[in-house]
């Protein structure tokens, strides 16, 4: 029975060291970036980050870009039935954010899984340009403005995370 006793505080004691451990890889990840609030705001969120090594977070922060711009994009289509006048900046918004979720967030994901975070960076890179791009098309008028700087804040903070190299 004490060996029994022994060996759970023993699994117990491993399982808290490597969560601490996890802990200190997330904040010293986040204090690179250039958010460091958004950054532990998001990777907290995300139950997998106190398991997940260096790709494993860069994986989060795309995600947490990806459901941002759907979010978004939603808001997009949305708006476009009760803004007649604003179609044509919320077409070009709908495009730019396709291209976040149809190429850049799938290029990201698929450079970091094959080992070349550099792809996913310039993917990051390029997704927070799209955000501005599109709150761009507005000329000051936008009803988007928050979940445009969202999106372009989490491709940031994403594009920190992920690691120059592996």
């Amino acid at each position: 029975m004490r060996r029994l006793i022994a060996t759970i505080m023993l699994i117990f004691h491993v399982h808290g060291l490597l969560q601490e451990k996890n802990l200190s890889l997330i904040e010293t990840t986040c204090r690179h970036t250039q958010n460091y609030k958004l950054c532990i705001h998001t990777l907290l969120a995300n139950r997998g980050s106190i398991h997940a090594n260096e790709t494993g977070l860069g994986l989060i922060m795309v995600d947490a870009v990806k459901a941002k711009a759907k979010e978004t994009l939603y808001q997009i289509y949305k708006l476009k039935a009760f803004r007649p006048k604003m179609r044509a900046a919320l077409n070009q918004c709908t495009i730019q954010y396709k291209l976040i979720l149809e190429i850049d967030v799938p290029v990201a994901v698929d450079s970091l899984n094959k080992g070349v975070p550099q792809y996913a960076r310039d993917n990051m890179a390029d997704s927070s340009l799209q955000a501005v791009f599109c709150e761009g098309n507005f000329h000051g008028e936008s009803p988007i403005t928050q979940l445009t700087n969202e999106v372009r804040d989490l491709c940031i903070v994403a594009r920190d995370v992920i690691p120059v190299y592996l």
